[in-house]
């Protein structure tokens, strides 16, 4: 019995193969949500941290439209964007009259906040599905492949486990292939799911401290 790749493929079957291929696409797919989810945060993370390093002497002196820049330079960054909504709100109502410039901002906060966690989280049910999915594809393969192995057996006439061994190795092999795509792809969903957590409590804590601004420069109390 060959054991290489180029051996169990050839002695597969149809469906055998087919759930193979499945699996093979699933796997690159998760490699490349990873990949891309790893270089969107990292940047978020990096573009965030040279943001709050430069905004906070901005917002000292009053200078919303250089806020608004500066943001508009660190368009990656999970808190430029929120703080972008939020001063383009507060300065688009404090011109206006009539309205609560607070609770104003805090809308725009709230919105900018839902959608960079949604952004964030693009591609991470499908890491989910994988790793929900994948082990029930491959054990398919293997229930396939154990059908097979009785059928030559019960076609060749032969019994005994020598007779169906070789057959349930091979089919065992995508059971094998469905945990090894499974287990990573869990993995990284957990990963980035606590990575979006620690964002969703960042982006919290800095809008806190953008309404406490405005609420010092105003005077107008929070609701």
């Amino acid at each position: 019995m060959d054991l290489s790749i180029q051996g169990l493929w050839a002695s597969m079957g149809f469906l055998a193969r087919t759930v193979t291929v499945m699996l093979l696409v699933m796997s690159l797919l998760s490699i490349w949500i990873f990949i891309d989810r790893y270089l969107l945060f990292r940047s978020s993370k990096k573009q965030s941290l040279q943001f709050v390093t430069k905004v906070g002497n901005l917002l000292k002196q009053g200078k919303l439209d250089d806020c608004i820049n500066l943001a508009k330079q660190y368009k990656n960054g999970h808190l430029p964007k929120v703080f972008s909504a939020a001063l383009l709100e507060f300065k688009a109502t404090s011109s206006e009259g009539g309205y609560n410039v607070i609770e104003a901002a805090k809308r725009a906060i709230e919105r900018a906040t839902a959608k960079t966690d949604s952004d964030m989280k693009k591609g991470l049910s499908t890491l989910a599905t994988i790793g929900a999915t994948a082990p029930f594809v491959g054990l398919f393969g293997t229930v396939v492949g154990i059908i097979n192995a009785f059928k030559g057996m019960a076609t060749t006439g032969s019994g005994g486990i020598g007779a169906v061994a070789g057959g349930i190795a091979e089919a065992l092999v995508t059971t094998a292939f469905g945990l090894f795509v499974a287990i990573p792809a869990v993995w990284f969903y957990n990963y980035f799911q606590n990575k979006t957590d620690l964002l969703g409590i960042e982006m919290a804590n800095a809008s806190s401290e953008l309404v406490d601004h405005f609420i010092k420069t105003t005077g107008i109390e929070e609701k």
